[in-house]
């Protein structure tokens, strides 16, 4: 096995490519039932029949636990746009669709976005006030099954030279309410500084899936609190102002 060609890296993992096989290696320090918990998550999405690098095999290398999968070879959405900006809204089109495919799924198996979310909520440094009436927003939400990716941008969809799309990291899948992943979506772009594609992502979305905007505007405080939990001060803070911003019904 040959680690010498980086495709990416991250805080806590780096991602070789050897011939036909991606290597994702994870940090010694990284714990082990989160990438067992990664490997569950891309084994039961595969079974929905959705365009995913296949896992291939869970092994250690010098100690650290690494996740092989199938290399999809091709270009991110991300550096498409990038590359032509001129079709952002074409590129942004193909992206919802590709996401209302993915939330036509279920994988009854995966994890509740519900309780991922109040387990969160719990964890963050808001009083508790303001937890209480998350909690109870959150359980007030209607109860869905659908997959949902939980960190669905544009970098984690590869298209290949033929437009077949593959949808990439599913660490943070979960089964629950398509419009809570929306929201996740949404704040993903105003994390990277795109306004303006949250806003054309968010319409997008609301059109195609015949979704009232104000459904999931609702949901915001709750992804993003419950979201706030990881990440840099930064996006803690950006985060964390939505939660306050948004008036609770």
């Amino acid at each position: 096995m040959k680690l010498d060609k980086v495709i990416a890296v991250r805080s806590n993992k780096t991602v070789y490519r050897d011939g036909d096989r991606c290597i994702k290696v994870f940090n010694a320090d990284f714990s082990k039932a989160d990438i067992l918990n990664e490997a569950l998550n891309q084994a039961r999405i595969e079974e929905t029949g959705l365009n995913i690098p296949k896992i291939l095999e869970i092994t250690t290398i010098d100690g650290k636990w690494a996740i092989i999968t199938e290399y999809i070879e091709g270009k991110t959405l991300a550096q498409l746009i990038e590359e032509n900006p001129d079709k952002k809204d074409e590129y942004l089109a193909f992206f919802v669709d590709l996401q209302l495919t993915m939330h036509a799924k279920t994988a009854p198996l995966l994890n509740k976005l519900r309780d991922k979310m109040h387990r969160k909520i719990s964890q963050t440094t808001l009083d508790a006030t303001t937890r209480y009436e998350l909690h109870t927003r959150l359980e007030g939400m209607p109860k869905h099954n659908k997959v949902c990716h939980g960190d669905f941008n544009p970098s984690n969809i590869i298209v290949q030279a033929d437009g077949t799309a593959y949808i990439l990291d599913w660490s943070h899948a979960t089964q629950g309410n398509a419009s809570a992943d929306a929201a996740r979506t949404y704040l993903l772009f105003c994390l990277d500084g795109d306004e303006a594609g949250a806003k054309k992502y968010l319409d997008l979305f609301c059109k195609k899936s015949d979704t009232a905007m104000q459904y999931v505007q609702k949901w915001m405080p709750i992804v993003a609190a419950s979201q706030s939990v990881k990440g840099n001060e930064h996006e803690r803070e950006f985060l964390l102002s939505w939660v306050n911003v948004m008036d609770y019904e």
